[in-house]
């Protein structure tokens, strides 16, 4: 009897641990902590509401640690200009008209063709990398702007309710930088459709002290792609080839030569 009690009051505490230990692990993984903000975020100067409401979003877009396994996207911005781009290592394949640059976005160092020849004169070798960082940043900007919410630089303010252009009720955020990217002088209200939780609308300031926007548009076509959700429709223009992959071999950032995206196997 005496060691079956023992037995019994065993089990009972081990029973407790465990139970505390799950307490802890909740406690480990609290709401706001499953999407931490990137280095240099402006936590201070940002409202908790705004933080709240990007942290939503990237929930329902698939979450942040889907967004994080998320390794290679490919799009073509308003059916133009494609990009290939390894979220991982930096590595870019950009093709414009008769240019093609591969490049790292983090080192800013890459090669271009123009016409299949080598652009090997140093002068334009620079002009064609900027201008291909130039591009990479605006663009992926307009495909993965909702990612972005709390990336580094960044000032996330709430605004309040109001009535998108599609009637819809949003949460309006306001977005402002600091001595990040190539145009920190921009600002945007992000408009987050209520019941949906997804980002329906933006409105882009060309000066954070301008009063009036300089445009208002929407995002629509919101799909599945991959582990996360993408937009591509932006209201009389739209992203085309919008992809996701899993593996891509490294000739697409190495060599000039043609790729299709679409004939390699999509992230499942």
């Amino acid at each position: 009897m005496h060691l079956k009690r023992v037995g019994r009051r065993s089990k009972d505490l081990m029973v407790a641990l465990c139970f505390i230990l799950f307490l802890l692990g909740a406690a480990a993984i609290a709401p706001g902590t499953e999407n931490p903000a990137a280095d240099g975020f402006d936590s201070a100067g940002s409202d908790a509401r705004a933080i709240e409401i990007a942290d939503a979003v990237m929930e329902k877009m698939g979450g942040r640690g889907n967004w994080d396994r998320t390794r290679y996207l490919t799009w073509r911005f308003f059916g133009r200009r494609l990009h290939v781009w390894d979220r991982w290592t930096g590595d870019v394949r950009f093709e414009e008209a008769d240019r093609i640059t591969l490049m790292n976005v983090h080192t800013r160092h890459g090669r271009v063709w123009r016409a299949g020849e080598e652009t090997a004169e140093p002068d334009s070798l620079k002009k064609y990398l900027k201008r291909g960082y130039r591009a990479w940043i605006n663009d992926s900007y307009w495909l993965v702007m909702p990612y972005k919410l709390k990336d580094s630089g960044a000032t996330l303010t709430y605004r309040g309710l109001a009535k998108m252009e599609n009637g819809r009720d949003a949460y309006v955020l306001t977005l402002t930088f600091e001595n990040v990217g190539v145009t920190p002088q921009n600002k945007y209200d992000v408009f987050v459709d209520r019941e949906r939780m997804l980002v329906e609308q933006w409105a882009f300031y060309r000066n954070a002290s301008d009063e009036k926007p300089r445009f208002v548009g929407p995002w629509t076509g919101w799909k599945s792609h991959g582990r996360i959700l993408l937009s591509a429709g932006r209201g009389t223009r739209a992203h085309s080839d919008v992809a996701v992959f899993d593996e891509l071999p490294r000739s697409v950032f190495e060599s000039p030569d043609p790729v299709d995206m679409m004939a390699f196997d999509k992230a499942r």
